[in-house]
């Protein structure tokens, strides 16, 4: 069960000024370890969506340099103003592009980008869905392209913390949004290349998976 999108967006404005205080002390080190694992290069042009408030955004505009352009997409409009004061704290606004939006209709050009990040996102989408956002990720990516997806993961121990997790995100989305998912799996089956993984533990098993667009 997930949220609708007016839900969701409802959800993540209201958040979006304590979200870090609620979640980055878990969230934060996963999320390096995919940024890690993306590895982008001066010139780049990388897209991150779902990006929160922002932090992977100035970690990859730093990647990048000025050579280079980081554009990223969020449903939450609250989410934006908190990333955008981020990065223009952090000096790299010029190489950021923000906008509100959908994932599963990204506009962006076809084959315009080197690289897309997404953590703690994927696994907000539907179950039907996300081969949509997966095939608009493999849209806009060019040839040879690479995709890290750092998301909860069905993989790995299952114990009492997991399964309380997963029961309340069943009875009570509002409060849990988001659901183990099999992260390896779903890249595979929308056509990508799964070239390196890791799986992690926080509070319940996490994926970092690297993947790449081949055809």
């Amino acid at each position: 069960m997930t949220l609708s999108r007016a839900e969701t967006k409802a959800l993540y404005d209201k958040i979006s000024k304590v979200y870090d205080l609620l979640s980055e002390h878990t969230e934060g080190p996963v999320r390096e370890a995919g940024l890690r694992m993306l590895a982008p290069a001066a010139g780049e042009t990388v897209l991150e969506i779902g990006f929160g408030t922002g932090h992977a955004l100035v970690w990859l505009a730093h990647a990048v340099g000025p050579s280079g352009m980081v554009h990223g997409i969020d449903l939450s409009d609250g989410m934006m103003a908190v990333a955008e004061t981020l990065a223009g704290h952090a000096g790299v606004a010029d190489r950021v592009e923000l906008r509100t939006g959908d994932a599963t209709d990204l506009p962006y050009p076809a084959d315009s980008m080197d690289a897309v990040f997404m953590s703690f996102t994927l696994e907000l989408f539907d179950t039907a869905e996300i081969p949509a956002v997966l095939a608009q990720c493999w849209r806009v990516l060019r040839a040879g392209g690479r995709i890290v997806v750092v998301a909860m993961s069905k993989e790995g121990a299952h114990g009492l913390v997991y399964e309380a997790y997963e029961w309340t995100h069943r009875h009570f989305p509002n409060f849990v949004d988001c659901r183990p998912i099999l992260v390896s799996q779903v890249l595979a089956a929308a056509g990508f290349q799964v070239t390196e993984k890791r799986n992690l533990q926080i509070w319940v098993p996490m994926e970092v998976v690297r993947a790449e667009k081949t055809a």
